[in-house]
């Protein structure tokens, strides 16, 4: 059983770590463009603030989250810009405070939410502790957006596991998004921690086999580093497709990153 109260505890962790070094910048440094094409940093913090205010919308105002299904359903390729652009017109400071404040209205919100609430979606009702996890996912993913538009980077933490754990359970939908299909191989992970140890996860007994680091696997997995720039190991033809096409987040892949543009420990990990 998931232990809700730890895993929105993880939530606010890594939200508070992302907004602790927004804290400390400028306006230049919020007008800087990350690696996403057309991203600045400002851009990302107001996607999260869209989707966190979504998310508790969904979860408080049944009517008005339906009204923004609405206007999704009328723009499905527009929309989230447009709704987010009153956010990133924003002064930063402003950016800031409301996406601290919608967040921590969503971690109450989910911590108050009776045992077995759905909570709606874009796509399929999300349980409570899927919907937390999903947002650390996001967190973390745009925050690694936010740390190389700067040019730094941050210690890993044992809170990667619910992103392996997103990343193998959105293993189909990567091959739906792409109009793939999915190999009948099951997949499992062998990654070493961020403290040392091993974290075995997947499908007991697979033949197919990712192995390397958590925070790579991740990296890769969010479409936020190429496996080519990695250490990540693959064993069997459905681990190493997987690598290539895997996604932990909802909609189209996107363009991800291409091979050389963070040169890791490794060019040649697929195995």
């Amino acid at each position: 059983m998931v232990d809700t109260h730890a895993l929105l505890a993880d939530l606010r962790a890594e939200q508070e770590e992302l907004a602790a070094l927004l804290e400390g910048l400028d306006a230049a440094d919020w007008a800087r463009a990350t690696p996403s094409p057309g991203w600045n940093i400002a851009d990302q913090v107001a996607h999260l603030a869209f989707f966190d205010r979504s998310a508790l919308t969904a979860l408080t105002d049944a009517d008005g989250f339906a009204k923004m299904i609405e206007a999704a359903l009328a723009d499905p390729e527009g929309y989230v810009d447009t709704a987010a652009a009153p956010l990133t017109g924003l002064p930063p400071a402003d950016l800031l405070a409301e996406w601290r404040r919608v967040s921590a209205a969503l971690r109450e919100a989910l911590a108050e939410a009776p045992p077995g609430t759905r909570v709606p979606w874009f796509g399929p009702p999300m349980s409570v502790p899927s919907k937390a996890t999903a947002r650390l996912m996001e967190t973390w993913a745009h925050g690694q957006d936010v740390v190389d538009a700067l040019g730094l980077t941050r210690t890993p933490t044992a809170r990667l596991r619910h992103i392996v754990h997103i990343a193998l359970r959105a293993r189909p939908y990567s091959y739906f998004a792409r109009g793939l299909t999915m190999p009948e191989a099951q997949v499992r992970v062998e990654l070493t921690a961020p403290d040392g140890g091993l974290w075995l996860m997947g499908a007991d007994g697979a033949e197919d086999v990712v192995r390397g680091d958590a925070e790579e696997f991740c990296l890769v997995l969010t479409r936020r580093r190429h496996v080519a720039d990695t250490s990540l190991t693959a064993e069997g033809a459905a681990a190493r497709e997987w690598l290539e096409v895997g996604q932990t987040y909802a909609g189209g892949p996107g363009e991800g990153r291409q091979p050389g543009q963070f040169p890791g420990r490794a060019q040649n990990g697929r195995g």
